[in-house]
């Protein structure tokens, strides 16, 4: 464990190369730096904060992290949300001392305190026996104890640096699949160039994307938009609720290549499926799952499924219009016609609404009207004038369980006037509840 009493100034030639690459910072601004060197034979990095005050160049070490250790040292800084404060009371260019200022080393966990720093003299590791073949010179991302802890337990990570792959020398993955997979490595050794990106014309492939490539024995940039196609797919809605019934998550990568080869869509393949399923078609077969012109059978399915749900929805249709009658017929003595001003008629089909609504301009003709009155939830009835009575002129909504009017509105939702609704509720209403305790009482 590292011991700040082995701690040691920093040496001149080291603060020489710092203030060499800190010439360019700003009065005030604070910069941070790190190097290398031993503590009791273990690596440490030591990082260094620097300020520019007053035309005069300052330093002092603030964290210390060593490679084998799970605890750093912290002195005189403080880590926020946004990024590090340090205090620099003990050099007087401060007035007061900061609460976390007292000039004393404290442990922390080793993942904190550690900004990120270029470190100066990143080839003093090569002078340990474990790091010698690290290529850690050529390593050029600042967290280099992230990088050597890896190395130890992955040797190959120097592959990746040597071929100039280094941003993808700390995965895992990859280092494990190189580390036991001889082809993988010829496969990396002959996609060098594109995933250096040398070409400077793509992003850097993501490890998911290379071994999604190298498994699927598919060129790298194909491998790249299959492997990202997949993920879209896995995540639409279409899919999820639609091609996933049929298709597994084991055979999204043939269903992507087969999508990309009839030149069509994921949307697409899921009107497909919508249709095929709702002909009853045997999808576990691959001339249903996977046509061979897909357009052209897409198309078929898709005039077939139209034709069949037409069909289905005439006997549905059919079947509501039926019923719809049958309960008008039931309830045909709620209708009342006699000496008023105004008659009652009960709604005889589900056009009689449509016509009602788009007579009136209101909804009876929409919003489920027509099944409410066929389960016998609600009854429509027709308020007219006794002189015109085929003309629309206030529609009734009738709760058959609670025997009240629910609604009772004329042209445009409009209130009816105090005449009309004097004789709905005060008239027809208590003649309507008489006539149905009478066809209960007879059922």
């Amino acid at each position: 464990m590292i011991d700040e009493k082995y701690i040691k100034p920093i040496p001149n030639y080291i603060a020489k190369m710092i203030r060499n690459k800190d010439k360019y910072s700003y009065e005030g601004q604070i910069a941070f730096y790190a190097y290398l060197t031993k503590m009791k034979g273990e690596l440490v990095k030591i990082t260094v904060a620097c300020k520019h005050y007053k035309k005069q160049w300052f330093c002092k070490q603030v964290a210390v992290h060593g490679v084998y250790s799970d605890k750093c040292l912290v002195r005189d800084m403080e880590c926020f949300m946004m990024g590090y404060a340090v205090g620099w009371y003990d050099l007087a260019l401060s007035n007061s001392r900061k609460r976390y200022e007292d000039g004393k080393w404290y442990q922390a966990n080793d993942k904190y305190y550690d900004p990120a720093a270029e470190v100066v003299n990143r080839k003093y590791a090569l002078k340990f026996k474990e790091f010698r073949y690290s290529a850690l010179d050529k390593y050029n991302y600042p967290d280099v104890l992230k990088y050597l802890r890896i190395y130890l337990q992955y040797p190959q990570a120097e592959y990746f640096i040597k071929m100039g792959l280094q941003h993808l020398a700390e995965n895992k993955m990859l280092l494990r699949k190189v580390g036991k997979d001889k082809p993988f490595r010829k496969w990396l050794i002959q996609n060098v160039k594109l995933l250096r990106n040398e070409y400077g014309k793509y992003p850097y492939l993501s490890a998911q994307s290379i071994m999604f490539a190298y498994k699927q024995n598919l060129p790298l940039l194909e491998g790249q938009a299959v492997n990202r196609a997949c993920k879209e797919t896995v995540n639409d809605y279409s899919y999820a609720n639609t091609i996933s019934k049929i298709i597994p998550k084991s055979e999204i990568v043939d269903l992507v290549k087969y999508i990309e080869k009839q030149n069509t869509t994921l949307p697409s393949y899921a009107d497909y499926v919508k249709a095929c399923e709702y002909l009853q078609l045997d999808m576990t077969l691959p001339k249903n799952r996977y046509p061979h012109d897909f357009k052209r059978w897409h198309d078929t399915r898709i005039d077939q499924y139209h034709t069949a749900k037409t069909l289905k929805d005439a006997e549905v249709r059919k079947e509501l219009y039926a019923k719809f009658a049958l309960i008008a017929e039931k309830y045909q003595p709620l209708q009342k016609d006699g000496k008023d001003a105004f008659v009652v008629l009960i709604a005889r089909s589900p056009q009689d609404l449509i016509r009602e609504g788009e007579a009136l301009d209101h909804c009876v003709g929409r919003m489920n009207y027509d099944q409410k009155f066929a389960r016998e939830e609600s009854l429509i009835f027709f308020v007219r004038n006794a002189k015109e009575p085929d003309t629309p002129f206030v529609t009734v909504e009738y709760s058959l369980e609670r025997k009240k009017i629910l609604q009772c509105y004329g042209k445009h939702d409009h209130r009816p006037t105090d005449d009309v609704l004097e004789f709905v509720n005060k008239k027809w209403l208590p003649f309507a509840n008489r006539q149905l305790k009478k066809l209960q009482a007879a059922a």
